[in-house]
């Protein structure tokens, strides 16, 4: 990885639709060169996709919230059930597993506190936890899906 792949990533991290030869013209490389970098960062996985990035608000599932999540059981077939359990719920669009006192974090998206309920119990279904927790996200301060380049070991 050198700074032109670096510079690559940025531009797509910024707009992955953009010409190869609107990039290649930005870094100073020709377009059949930048392509074929785009090529071997997609081969190694770097790049993994390109996706559309949605409006949360005019898709009505403007509300976030983030659940807090302790278990007593802390096994791998728990870990793995959990995952399972909690795959196919929609709304749930991020898990973690934490450190520190919350043991999961999970980021559900829905339109409101009713549709929140309904996600809440389904939850709460599948799973036996020592403890859940919810928090609405009053304001959005900042979001963005860019990662950041600077820590990328250049050759």
């Amino acid at each position: 990885m050198d700074k032109l792949d670096r510079e690559i990533l940025r531009q797509l991290q910024r707009d992955a639709d953009v010409p190869m030869a609107r990039i290649a013209e930005a870094i100073g490389i020709s377009p059949a060169a930048c392509w074929r970098r785009v090529q071997r960062l997609q081969e190694t996985g770097v790049l993994r996709g390109k996706v559309a990035l949605l409006d949360d608000a005019k898709l009505n599932a403007g509300v976030t919230v983030f659940v807090s999540i302790r278990t007593s059981d802390h096994s791998a077939a728990w870990m793995k059930a959990f995952s399972t359990a909690l795959d196919d719920i929609e709304e749930i669009v991020e898990i973690y597993r934490m450190s520190g006192e919350v043991d999961y974090l999970l980021k559900v998206k829905v339109p409101d506190i009713k549709a929140y309920d309904g996600v809440y119990r389904r939850i709460l279904e599948r799973m036996n936890f020592l403890d859940v927790r919810s928090s609405f996200a009053m304001e959005q301060i900042k979001s963005t899906t860019a990662l950041p380049l600077s820590y990328l070991e250049l050759e």
